[in-house]
């Protein structure tokens, strides 16, 4: 048992080194394709939250709309 616990220690501390590494920084070229990504990822964000704000208007729309019919029948059928 002690055999075992002696050679973990040992394959953790090996491996330990390449754990705490630090990658390299990135070139000027992958820097910018992170900006582009990022901006196009900001465009299309805003692009679906503006569908979002105009799905949501047309069924605030479509509720106060069909408000008045929808409870009226409602109560109409409950009365009966």
């Amino acid at each position: 048992m002690n055999f075992r616990i002696l050679i973990m220690s040992a394959a953790m501390a090996l491996t330990a080194g390449t754990v705490w590494a630090k990658l390299p920084p990135p070139s000027e070229e992958a820097k910018a394709k992170a900006a582009e990504a990022k901006t196009k990822a900001d465009d299309a964000a805003k692009k679906d939250a503006a569908a979002l704000t105009k799905a949501q208007e047309r069924a605030v729309a479509n509720f106060k709309r069909n408000r008045g019919a929808g409870s009226s029948a409602a109560m109409a059928g409950k009365k009966q």
